[in-house]
């Protein structure tokens, strides 16, 4: 059951929607390369326990100021800011896939605003005895590397999107806003220098992989937990990509754990 709703946020220059619902203590989810999740189930679920929100990156949807954003650390700064607009901090952090390469970031860069961080698929590295799969290649093969399950995934995948009845190329709009947004961190590689920078990290941390994440194999999660000291890893059988969705008890179950800990 949901319980939360969307509002406009205003931070600075960036005019942001965010997702928030709950009460408990604070919890930042940022959201993955493709979309917001809107109102997804997983994020009722935790809040049933913390205060969530989760915002939509600058540049996604209808959030507005991406073109004061030039490199990570502006970006950085942006959440930064809005934690504390927000009067939020410091928040349990949970990033999935670019947005768990966006956490880490701040967790090494403004350690002040994050108490546990939770890094669920997530970008941010590369290993060239192992490439990842490109997420703006072929539609069919990207569409399959997603899901342990591709014939029982959510249809129509959970998104913020409203469809327009009045222009039937809206979609496809959105779909585009959204990929030129994480291409500027994640193309043609996903790797922006998070590995020189994780030796900083001092929150507590739970790496959290899908054991058939087809984008990510898990040797990603497994070289994560190697560079941040003290993080401990969570592999979901018969997940993808997107484990909040395909387990969606067991992704609860895991997050739950490590952060009453």
């Amino acid at each position: 059951m949901s319980l939360g709703k969307i509002h406009r946020h205003a931070a600075g220059p960036f005019e942001v929607d965010v997702w928030e619902g709950g009460a408990g203590s604070p919890l930042m989810f940022l959201h993955g390369y493709e979309r917001h999740p809107g109102d997804a189930a997983f994020l009722g679920r935790l809040a049933q326990r913390h205060r969530v929100w989760a915002p939509e990156q600058p540049g996604y949807g209808t959030s507005i100021g991406s073109d004061e954003i030039h490199d990570l650390l502006d970006l950085v700064l942006f959440y930064r800011e809005l934690i504390q607009d927000l009067g939020a901090g410091p928040v349990d952090l949970v990033g999935h896939s670019i947005g768990g390469m966006i956490a880490a970031e701040i967790a090494a860069i403004t350690p002040n605003v994050v108490r546990r961080l939770v890094l669920v698929d997530s970008f941010g590295l590369w290993l060239d005895e192992e490439p990842a799969t490109d997420p703006f290649g072929a539609r069919d093969l990207a569409l399959k590397a997603k899901w342990h399950d591709l014939a029982n995934r959510p249809h129509p995948e959970p998104s913020n999107f409203v469809p327009d009845p009045d222009d039937p190329q809206a979609a496809s709009l959105f779909q585009a806003r959204n990929y030129g947004a994480a291409t500027r961190f994640m193309w043609p590689i996903a790797e922006r220098g998070l590995r020189r920078r994780l030796r900083y990290l001092t929150a507590p941390t739970l790496v959290v992989q899908g054991g058939d994440d087809g984008l990510l194999p898990v040797s990603y999660a497994q070289e994560l937990v190697r560079l941040i000291d003290g993080a401990s890893l969570v592999v979901i059988d018969r997940a993808g990509h997107y484990p909040m969705f395909e387990q969606e008890d067991a992704f609860i179950e895991a997050v739950e754990v490590f952060l009453s800990e």
